[in-house]
């Protein structure tokens, strides 16, 4: 057994920010706050951490991910990186701007906390699947998953490193699925790189982004569900009922499933035989939504929802407080050594080849060639 610790995880999400505290398996802290209310006045989450204290590990908002550094280690250029924007989205009154505020908020704090990885910085996943990646899965889908493989080990009675499942994290924008095996994440598509989302187009085409040119990086959270659709505003309950009668609404839904089921085909190439498919985030929990995905992919192995043990606050955040209740030698360290955590490194820009890249590493960088690029 680990040393009885308190951990706090939050999770960044689009729709909301869900924060869940842990000692040990006793849940002391279980919020989610509308992420317009954190943008608009980022002391919220802080203040609310504050008032938890003290606790001994918490993984930070960590957006595209940054190998365990902590807030008051966190620069200017490393911000950068995690939030990967740039002057044209300064200033803006979006949850990019929000995130920034709330960063140097976090930074000043006294609070012992800690920026969580991506999946693109993860040992476990080959280097050739990062070629010209940088969505692999950002670090709070990172955290969904390891509630993943919490979670099936003890649904299945297994140990960590025998846990095998495709994990589609349906959140209230965007889509991702990951890939984990043996314990271990060896595959991802991000939510700006894969699936369609619920506001999110996914994956863009090349060309489509040619003909766009420059644009702010709110474009990425449109262009989804709700915008073939037409009703930018629709609940996923109103969009499903809508769907027999109303013909875009029809073609949205049917875009969306189909494009899961290739997702999660894709990612059943790399671990063909899965014990199973997790079904996690706030579209998960829509009935015709989660009724529609049990039939469809259970083709590839039996689907379930991912339990979870907190009742507000969403899946990354319990995974982030598995995890931050792990590093410091709690009874989660056992999670975080399967999932080899600890072994994170790297950059996000790591791994392009495209034309143009060396411009990118020097803007952010610092350097024109990463070693992983070498």
């Amino acid at each position: 057994m680990g040393a009885l610790v308190r951990a706090v995880g939050i999770d960044p999400g689009t729709v909301s920010f869900g924060l869940c505290g842990i000692e040990e398996d006793r849940v002391f802290l279980d919020v989610s706050i509308p992420s317009a209310e954190i943008a608009a006045d980022p002391r919220v989450l802080v203040n609310l951490v504050q008032s938890v204290a003290p606790v001994d590990m918490i993984v930070g908002p960590s957006g595209y991910g940054l190998p365990w550094v902590s807030a008051q280690d966190l620069d200017a250029r490393q911000m950068d990186l995690m939030l990967l924007s740039d002057n044209r989205d300064r200033g803006r009154t979006t949850i990019v701007g929000g995130m920034r505020r709330m960063l140097r908020l976090l930074k000043e704090s006294d609070l012992p906390i800690i920026f969580a990885p991506a999946i693109i910085h993860l040992p476990t996943v080959p280097q050739y699947r990062k070629v010209n990646r940088i969505d692999m899965g950002t670090a709070d889908k990172l955290c969904a998953v390891a509630l993943g493989i919490y979670d099936q080990s003890h649904h299945l009675d297994i140990a960590y490193e025998e846990t095998s499942f495709v994990y589609v994290e349906l959140g209230g924008a965007f889509t991702a699925i990951v890939t984990v095996d043996g314990g271990q994440v060896v595959d991802g598509l991000g939510g700006t790189a894969g699936s369609l989302g619920y506001l999110s187009l996914g994956g863009m085409d090349g060309e489509l982004a040619y003909l766009l040119g420059g644009f702010h990086k709110e474009l990425l959270c449109s262009g989804g569900v709700t915008s073939i659709a037409g009703r930018s505003d629709a609940r996923p309950e109103e969009l499903a009922a809508a769907a027999p009668t109303d013909d875009r609404s029809r073609w949205a839904w049917e875009a969306f499933m189909e494009s899961l089921v290739k997702g999660v085909a894709a990612e059943a190439a790399v671990v063909p035989a899965p014990r199973e498919i997790l079904l996690s985030g706030r579209l998960s929990r829509v009935p015709a939504l989660r009724r529609e995905l049990l039939t469809r992919l259970s083709m590839f192995a039996p689907v379930r929802q991912v339990d979870g043990f907190a009742r507000e606050a969403k899946e990354a955040a319990q995974g982030a407080a598995l995890i931050a209740e792990g590093l410091v030698g709690g009874v989660y360290s056992g999670l975080v050594d399967a999932m080899r955590l600890r072994e994170a490194g790297g950059t996000v820009l790591d791994h392009l080849y495209v034309g143009d890249s060396d411009e990118v590493r020097r803007r952010y960088l610092g350097r024109s060639v990463t070693e992983g690029a070498a």
